[in-house]
């Protein structure tokens, strides 16, 4: 992940290990714009600092800061500043396993979405993907935010659920899924392969079982492993590798974040 800086213009791109995930690209823009063209994928976009205005199937549409903005692929759009000091962006390009050829037509009739939850989701999702090694977590909010777009765009209300979350015994399953691949992790839609269940309702029903997100779940006993090997006097590069972390500032944050402290002071208190 590089960013690539031309005076004030900046961009960030990568392509991350989630499924679906095409690219994720970052920018900020004070003076260019984007000629007419196309995407092979869809382009979920939110805007940070300032506004985007764009023209879709020859209409004029605007991204302010409160919007999610969902273009569909193989239709033409451009983009340019709609605000002095021009803008900030994060996009997400999704394949279309993740949205099916057939909301093609409403996302063009629909493109940009008000809805504060989807707003703080896709926020959260961009935040997951810039961390390396988590990617279950990423995983598990884009399928929701996946759900959560199909809902606005068969014009169901976005509240309304798609299937009932209790389902304590598929919960336990995939408890014990991932109880027995804590070092080596699962990916959600591994999960749900096993399983034989949709994604997100894999993630609605452990979530309401337990109280807490399956990719929570897998750092609480990952962080449970580290403490042991800690204690026991390993170092923390070497807890890191032992117990399914990216790296030791994967561990570092995840641990800080459970315990309060970081692995190595919590090592030198135990000693």
């Amino acid at each position: 992940m590089a960013p690539v800086r031309q005076d004030q213009e900046q961009v960030t791109a990568w392509r991350p290990p989630v499924p679906g995930v095409v690219e994720v690209f970052h920018a900020r823009f004070t003076e260019y714009a984007y000629p007419m063209h196309v995407h092979d994928a869809w382009t979920l976009l939110i805007v940070d600092d300032g506004a985007v205005r764009y023209d879709l199937d020859r209409h004029e549409h605007g991204t302010p800061g409160d919007t999610v903005t969902l273009l569909p692929p193989h239709v033409p759009h451009n983009g340019s500043p709609a605000t002095p000091g021009g803008f900030r962006k994060r996009v997400v390009y999704l394949d279309d396993t993740r949205l099916g050829a057939d909301l093609i037509g409403p996302a063009v009739d629909g493109p940009d979405l008000r809805d504060p939850v989807l707003r703080r989701r896709v926020a959260q999702l961009h935040a997951a993907l810039a961390r390396p090694g988590d990617d279950l977590e990423a995983e598990s909010r884009l399928t929701l935010i996946g759900e959560r777009l199909r809902t606005h765009l068969t014009a169901a209300a976005p509240g309304t659920p798609q299937r009932p979350a209790a389902d304590p015994a598929l919960a336990r399953r995939l408890r014990e899924l991932l109880d027995a691949r804590v070092v080596e992790g699962l990916g959600l839609a591994d999960a749900a392969g096993l399983l034989g269940a949709h994604p997100a309702h894999l993630v609605r029903a452990f979530s309401a079982a337990y109280g807490i997100a399956p990719h929570q779940y897998l750092m609480s006993r990952r962080v449970d492993r580290a403490r042991r090997l800690l204690l026991g006097g390993a170092a923390p590069a070497e807890v890191a590798g032992a117990t399914g972390f990216y790296d030791q500032a994967h561990l570092t944050r995840h641990f800080r974040r459970l315990v309060g402290v970081t692995p190595g002071r919590y090592r030198a208190g135990g000693a």
